[in-house]
């Protein structure tokens, strides 16, 4: 017996592993009885669960293996059982580690969907897309009501942001009408050129191309952006460049080029060398994996610098991989629908709420996919489900070593018994560090 936990991370958590039609097929299918938390915000009803086949209940006790999305309250865990979500432990972030400590006390089993992966390393279940989606939808709202309080009022006004759009469908749709408007009437000659960056090209970055590229674009490679200025451009484009490691970090050594192996392995042997893009610049999208060994794309000291002498043309940070303080150095808090960006204020350091004052509006909602639940859970509900028999079928009281998981699945083990797990080892000194 399963158990489908409902999400409280917030009002705007909509989001399910595994949706009524998955469930009905593991039901009907594989033998396996659902019990389903009851909510009100779900995209999917409790009445769509019972059609397929599930249980409506609010005591998940008899279930040992429960399943969820985001992070759980301490107080929900129990001994002994195992749970499947996105942890956010694997950085070692500081704010979740009391939550894997208490899972470590109970003796729990905790497999992470961000460490089920193919053999070259490639996650096999995410929601990476839907963040593209939604993120570069917000940004560009983002930018249109920067604009505005500039005094510049573009077509970007008529974007909202993803959550407003029926689905994915809608949306496209009316970004297709946007690009027949920019097509016809163009941009205003003091943003001529429009430049949006893109940092990353994975699941992330996809899905951001997705949404522009429904708009009049011109692509571009990184070393064009540093020409544009002096050619001649045209005012009914956008102006698209997608940064590559290569594009934005350099090897600290002068005897060393760069190789994108060593880079991977040894990212504290790199610096970044993004800020001499940033002038160019009109929007930043990030959708990079970060770490704090590898160089920050975008410091608080560039940023300040480039709003030294007054308003640059960067406007916006569409900061979709939203790690607090890190490759965007000046994500200084998450933000969530309700209240999706801040001015980063080059003076104080501080975040100001709303898109007036003096530095780049950052976007910094970390839970992008909850704005197009219905379709993000749908994916990611079909990408989970031939995983789910062997979860919830497995003998949980075997070693770690003899339990038969096919690799996807053993790789994102992170604790067996309330032990890490030895790719999970390195943990321990985050864990030790709370006392």
């Amino acid at each position: 017996m399963i158990g489908i936990r409902r999400e409280d991370k917030n009002e705007w958590e909509r989001r399910t592993p595994i949706v009524p039609r998955d469930a009905k097929e593991l039901i009907e299918k594989e033998g396996i009885e659902i019990v389903v938390q009851p909510s009100p915000i779900r995209a999917f009803t409790e009445d769509e669960y019972r059609e397929a086949g599930a249980k409506i209940d609010e005591n998940l006790s008899g279930c040992q293996v429960i399943f969820g999305v985001k992070e759980m309250p301490l107080s929900f865990f129990e001994e002994g059982k195992t749970y499947v979500f996105f942890s956010h432990t694997i950085k070692g972030q500081k704010h979740n580690m009391p939550m894997l400590k208490k899972m470590m006390e109970l003796g729990c089993n905790l497999i992470d969907y961000e460490k089920m992966t193919d053999e070259s390393g490639r996650r096999v279940v995410f929601f990476g897309r839907f963040a593209g989606i939604a993120g570069m939808t917000d940004t560009l709202h983002a930018l249109g009501q920067r604009l505005k309080v500039e005094g510049i009022e573009t077509v970007f006004l008529e974007v909202q942001q993803a959550y407003h759009y029926h689905d994915v469908q809608h949306l496209k749709d009316e970004m297709r009408r946007i690009a027949k408007h920019i097509e016809t009437k163009g941009f205003p000659d003091e943003l001529v050129p429009l430049v949006i960056g893109i940092a990353g090209y994975g699941n992330v970055s996809r899905g951001a191309q997705e949404v522009l590229d429904l708009l009049p674009v011109i692509e571009i490679s990184a070393k064009e952006l540093l020409e544009l200025d002096q050619k001649s451009v045209e005012k009914n484009k956008i102006y698209k460049v997608v940064f590559k490691e290569v594009d934005t970090v350099e090897p600290k050594s002068p005897n060393y080029q760069f190789e994108l192996q060593d880079y991977f392995q040894h990212p504290e042997k790199y610096r970044s060398k993004f800020k001499m893009y940033l002038p160019h610049l009109t929007v930043l999208v990030n959708a990079i994996y970060w770490d704090s060994r590898c160089p920050r794309l975008v410091t608080k000291a560039d940023i300040k610098e480039l709003y030294a002498e007054g308003q640059p043309k960067l406007r916006v940070i569409g900061d979709i991989s939203c790690d607090i303080e890190g490759g965007i150095e000046c994500t200084i808090k998450a933000t969530d629908p309700g209240n999706p960006v801040f001015v980063y204020d080059v003076d104080t350091g501080q975040a100001i709420d709303g898109y007036e004052g003096k530095g780049p509006v950052i976007m910094a909602v970390d839970n992008l996919p909850c704005e197009l639940p219905r379709d993000s859970s749908t994916e990611f509900s079909r990408a989970l489900r031939p995983f789910v028999p062997e979860i919830a079928k497995a003998d949980y009281s075997v070693e770690f070593d003899k339990a038969e998981f096919s690799p996807t699945v053993k790789r994102a083990v992170i604790l067996w018994h309330g032990e890490l797990t030895p790719d999970y080892k390195y943990l321990q000194k985050f864990v030790d560090e709370l006392g």
